[in-house]
């Protein structure tokens, strides 16, 4: 019941940020709601119990990714004033509301003691996926010869893309020459 529910939250933030991205105007906005959403998607990762997928995600997409995307808005340059005034007025008592409910609701799951914070840690239960060792262990056992072919591949490629710049970058001196 309670993965439920934290699934219905997570979906519920995770479409309103996918929104935001589409229909804001400002494009650090987006950019906010698109780092919604993927922080939304490493939460239903983890209840899903696919930690390490849930790790890469925030690293990786809302850390670094949403950095660079950061960096690019403000490099192209969106220094216009922005009106700053409250629009919304009974917004900040809708959100204590809500915040207030929804921490009562958290309260009574815990002091009722049907929520368990790790699901897995529940008896003797084994986590088939989503762990480190769950992932390693089938790539660098079963995979390996597919995972060192592949590595391989993109090790000649980009050599192979390294000397076509570099070839056609010569041709082009030698034309201007």
């Amino acid at each position: 019941m309670v993965e439920l529910i934290l699934f219905v939250i997570t979906a519920v933030a995770a479409l309103a940020g996918a929104v935001t991205v589409v229909t804001a105007r400002n494009p650090v906005h987006s950019a906010m709601g698109l780092f919604g959403t993927l922080f939304s998607l490493a939460v239903i990762y983890v209840v899903n119990l696919a930690h390490l997928v849930a790790a890469v995600q925030v690293i990786v997409y809302a850390g670094a990714v949403m950095t660079l995307f950061l960096f690019v808005i403000m490099l192209i340059g969106v220094d216009k004033a922005e009106d700053t005034s409250e629009h919304l007025p009974r917004q900040r008592i809708l959100v204590g509301v809500l915040g207030t409910a929804l921490g009562l609701v958290v309260a009574a799951l815990v002091v009722s003691g049907r929520f368990v914070w790790v699901p897995a840690a529940v008896g003797d239960v084994e986590i088939p996926n989503g762990t480190v060792q769950a992932v390693a262990e089938p790539l660098f056992t079963t995979w390996i010869l597919a995972f060192e072919v592949t590595a391989l591949l993109l090790t000649i490629a980009a050599a192979g893309a390294i000397a076509l710049a570099y070839f056609k970058r010569g041709l082009i001196r030698e034309e201007h020459e």
